[in-house]
């Protein structure tokens, strides 16, 4: 068993790479993958849990609220967790720090990866690429010093009621909107989107993707299509993609990933 473990939610690789750079900075982690059920939820030899999380539609994205409660700690482990967000918190934070009781807790504005609702541009605050890169770099700094020295939170995260609200609604949205889910002509059946997929959702046919109705709304295949082919109706045709650069398609589809 590792000394630390993180547990990490990604759609686009922003939040992976956040963990990998913590990890580094902690040393002997193991960054659990919680796209689909976490391989390993008995944590209780470990010293140091973590979660990092982005958020999506006001909560936690995808099965994520429901794999922490499956999650063992050792009472005695300090438990930390950071999130990433457009817009707004939410109440993800909120929603973790009920189950686990966090110790600590930080967060930090990215690009938008839904871009099916607004380009990534539209972060707050506005940033470019490579200012929202050194921002993470630096946030990384801040949290692995917290987790190092033990740090407590003052506060616990904030609840933010509307957005519990806006999340129960989230599997709907996702149900009306994978119905909009194409592959135009650019499509070079390269497979990248079936294998990226936590849900097996997406399979070739005729070399082309066909989408299925079990979508998390995590927006891998959108966001790492490498000939950006894959759109959500017309309103994604003409927005960036922003998958992180320091994050390959590959390592999102890793179950556990080790850093001494």
């Amino acid at each position: 068993m590792s000394e630390n473990i993180i547990y990490c939610y990604s759609g686009s690789g922003h939040c992976l790479d956040m963990a990998k750079k913590i990890a580094r900075n902690l040393g002997d982690t193991d960054i659990v993958m919680m796209r689909s059920f976490p391989i390993k939820t008995d944590a209780r030899e470990a010293k140091r849990v973590g979660f990092i999380f982005s958020c999506m539609a006001g909560g936690l994205p995808g099965d994520v609220e429901n794999y922490v409660k499956a999650i063992q700690i050792a009472p005695d482990a300090y438990r930390f967790a950071v999130e990433q967000y457009a817009g707004y918190l939410g109440c993800g934070l909120h929603k973790i720090d009920n189950i686990v009781h966090l110790d600590y807790w930080d967060s930090i504005s990215n690009h938008s990866t839904a871009i099916w609702l607004m380009p990534h541009k539209l972060t707050l605050p506005p940033t470019s690429k490579k200012t929202a890169q050194k921002r993470i770099e630096r946030k990384v700094s801040e949290v692995s010093a917290a987790v190092l020295a033990g740090r407590k939170s003052e506060k616990k995260p904030p609840r933010e009621a509307v957005f519990e609200l806006m999340s129960k609604g989230l599997g709907k949205t996702h149900a009306t909107r994978v119905k909009k889910f194409v592959a135009d002509d650019s499509c070079i059946g390269c497979g990248t989107c079936v294998q990226i997929c936590p849900r097996g959702n997406i399979r070739l046919v005729d070399k082309k993707p066909s989408f299925g109705t079990d979508c998390i709304g995590c927006l891998s295949c959108v966001q790492y299509c490498p000939s950006t082919a894959i759109n959500i109706g017309k309103i994604t045709e003409k927005r960036e993609r922003f998958p992180n650069p320091n994050v390959k398609a590959s390592e999102l589809t890793e179950k556990i990933i080790h850093i001494d």
